[in-house]
């Protein structure tokens, strides 16, 4: 997954400009305790973190 596509899907569900501010301060319990902004700033892989992030606001299967 491309960060293109990462925020893409954070806008659609988060809204576009709420996203960002909920990625830099948002801890993931599933991303080490650490925020979205913070695992990609770290070398995360952007789907993983779209995992974590989909596990944590318990979203439905199909946007997996």
């Amino acid at each position: 997954m491309r960060l293109t596509e990462f925020w893409d899907r954070m806008d659609h569900h988060l809204g576009p400009a709420y996203s960002r501010t909920w990625a830099e301060t948002q801890v993931v319990s599933e991303l080490g305790g650490r925020t979205v902004a913070e695992a990609l700033a770290q070398g995360e892989h952007a789907k993983t973190v779209w995992r974590a992030v989909w596990a944590h606001l318990q979203l439905p299967a199909s946007e997996r």
